[in-house]
């Protein structure tokens, strides 16, 4: 299946404007910060990397899943619909994504 190539271009937009790197990855895209993936597109969804804590809450988001495309979910990876990704909660999304990436060890 191909991947929702329009919500893709509206990540990477922003992404890359913040120096992400954009890979071919499971399918779709990621961006990633200091070799650390951050956001991608998996089929019609935004994968999102968050701390434990944001990923909790972004749970509680219409439209948003735990991410498992193996049958067993990441914690704190997430997954959004893209017709529930507003121009408002995937600026916010992404930056809350990328600043939890940009703590972790550089890959």
């Amino acid at each position: 299946m191909a991947f929702d190539e329009g919500l893709d271009t509206r990540v990477g937009d922003i992404a890359t404007a913040w120096g992400a790197v954009r890979k071919p990855m499971f399918g779709g895209t990621g961006y990633l910060v200091n070799g650390n993936m951050f956001a991608g597109i998996h089929k019609d969804s935004l994968v999102l990397r968050l701390s434990p804590g944001d990923g909790d809450a972004a749970l509680t988001e219409p439209g948003v899943r735990p991410f498992d495309i193996t049958g067993r979910p990441m914690k704190g990876w997430v997954m959004a619909e893209s017709e529930s990704v507003t121009d408002d909660n995937l600026l916010r999304w992404l930056a809350l994504a990328r600043g939890f990436v940009e703590t972790l060890p550089a890959k």
